[in-house]
């Protein structure tokens, strides 16, 4: 697995804003982000949400980044707009349901998928949330503390 972008945002744009305007909070790309074990990642809305929480952290494939854009005639839009943290390659998501593993010596255990919400048809292209089910992602909770960082490109 391929660690291409790291994201993190200090508030929510969309979860408490149901019949309000979305907020307006950017998507913060990091080289690096420290990942603290039950918390999530440093510097996130999410971080240290409640205890056990099963979204401490969300990971989104970048292929199917790939396809959603082409899909829409996307090709001026950065991954940000999915506001998901962790962009992956090389790897099957929803695999990773129920599973256990590492990214650069992280341990996660993914908890389910990061299901699209009507939101996405706002700030991606309508149609968006039905063409990312099945592929929205994975929510995690981080397992143990370490240091994700951005590998460059080969």
């Amino acid at each position: 697995m391929r660690l291409r972008r790291i994201y993190i945002s200090t508030d929510h744009n969309y979860i408490g804003h149901h019949g309000k305007p979305p907020g307006t909070t950017p998507m913060l790309r990091v080289p690096e982000v420290a990942c603290v074990a039950g918390k999530g990642l440093q510097g996130d809305r999410f971080f240290d949400h409640k205890p056990d929480f099963k979204g401490q952290a969300t990971l989104f494939c970048w292929g199917a980044y790939e396809a959603l854009c082409a899909q829409f005639d996307l090709f001026d839009t950065e991954p940000d707009v999915f506001r998901r943290n962790l962009l992956v390659s090389d790897v099957d998501l929803n695999a990773l349901i129920g599973e256990e593993f590492e990214l650069q010596g992280v341990r996660m255990r993914g908890s389910e998928e990061a299901k699209p919400c009507y939101w996405m048809d706002q700030a991606v292209a309508e149609g968006a949330e039905e063409a990312m089910r099945g592929r929205g992602g994975l929510r995690v909770r981080i397992l143990s503390d370490g240091i994700l960082r951005e590998e460059t490109e080969a």
